[in-house]
């Protein structure tokens, strides 16, 4: 039996990172799939390296990931299981960049998964589900649902790759984040991406008026727990063949809920959220509606959404219920947030305050 050998793509990312950590942690050998030279950053901006890890140069945009032969014949006498984590969450990318990246990036993962005859774990996005309502189960895919960007579209295409090549002999996993957010021990997190910028248009008065309901959900995830569920996907890969993994928070947030939190804020503004038929761009100022066309009207859709993820699978896997995910959660996000500066002034420390005083 061979020692776990794990190939990681996507290592330089937030999720991916905390994979790795994970992972070496474990004593698990991997091999981190590099396209450009970068260090692997934790949550907290920490570096991760170990004896166990190693970068190998390579681009999932390109067939066997851009590996020569020789790669490819050496990997294959020890890796026991792929990890896909590379891709473009960017909302606003081209078609070309899912279709090369996510798309192809993906179908390059089966090629080799099915090359090394070793298992794939593919991280999905529970937004596979599009703009559906309700509670959505882990081995639900096709409903013949719309979409509300690219991006989820990219990865309902994914997946339909993955089903496909199981159903002749692929041994594969799916994680399906829900929207990635920070530590939920202290809310860290490394990039802001994803709902982020809005939120830091929205707090900072530049988005006043958005197309939305106050009853819809946003489900949050911390980047940790997301890192904990693919790790034990990886650790439990024989089990785990064949199923799909909600990783998403314990507790769903309403936007009632979230502009309850951004009001006890006494420098945040508070967007209003209007019924999509009702709103207009045209009522918006200019610099408004320069903002809601580049950045807003990205993540509207999510605006609109009653939407759960069941984690029957998931929590059966880790023996455990996911994290606390709201308002106090909020909360630890938008804290981390103003002391790092991302949003607004960071407030001085005691020690700060005292020195300015003179008092030491």
């Amino acid at each position: 039996m061979r020692a776990p050998h794990v190939l990681l793509t996507g290592a330089t990312g937030s999720v991916g990172a905390e994979v790795l950590a994970r992972l070496v942690a474990a004593g698990t050998r991997v091999s981190a799939l590099i396209h450009r030279n970068g260090r692997f950053l934790a949550s907290d901006g920490s570096v991760v390296e170990s004896p166990e890890a190693d970068s190998l140069s390579g681009n999932v945009r390109l067939d066997g990931f851009g590996l020569s032969t020789n790669e490819r014949l050496e990997l294959g006498r020890s890796v026991t299981c792929i990890v896909h984590c590379a891709a473009t969450t960017d909302f606003g990318a081209s078609q070309d960049e899912y279709d090369e990246l996510n798309v192809g990036g993906t179908r390059h993962a089966i090629g080799l998964a099915r090359e090394w005859d070793v298992p794939l774990v593919h991280i999905s996005t529970a937004y596979v589900c599009g703009l559906r309502n309700d509670v959505i189960g882990e081995d639900e895919l096709d409903a013949g649902q719309e979409f509300g960007n690219g991006y989820e579209q990219s990865k309902f295409r994914c997946e339909q790759l993955i089903r496909d090549a199981s159903s002749h002999g692929l041994r594969a996993a799916v994680v399906r984040p829900a929207i990635v957010v920070g530590r939920s021990t202290d809310g860290a997190i490394r990039e802001y991406k994803n709902m982020y910028p809005v939120v830091k248009l929205i707090v900072e008065g530049k988005l006043r008026s958005l197309p939305g309901r106050y009853d819809a959900t946003l489900s949050l995830v911390p980047v940790d727990y997301v890192a904990d569920v693919i790790a034990a996907v990886v650790f439990d890969i024989k089990s785990a063949v064949g199923g799909t993994y909600h990783a998403v928070g314990a507790a769903d947030l309403s936007l009632r809920d979230v502009s309850d939190v951004f009001a006890e804020y006494p420098s945040f503004a508070v967007a209003k959220f209007v019924p999509a038929a009702s709103f207009s761009i045209d009522d918006l100022e200019r610099n408004e509606r320069e903002y809601y066309l580049r950045i807003g009207a990205r993540y509207t859709s999510y605006f609109g959404r009653r939407v759960g993820f069941d984690a029957t699978n998931t929590e059966k896997l880790l023996g455990r219920r996911a994290p606390a995910t709201g308002k106090d959660y909020l909360r630890l996000l938008l804290d981390f947030c103003l002391d790092s500066g991302y949003l607004g002034t960071p407030l001085p420390s005691i020690d700060d305050v005292l020195r300015r005083l003179g008092t030491e």
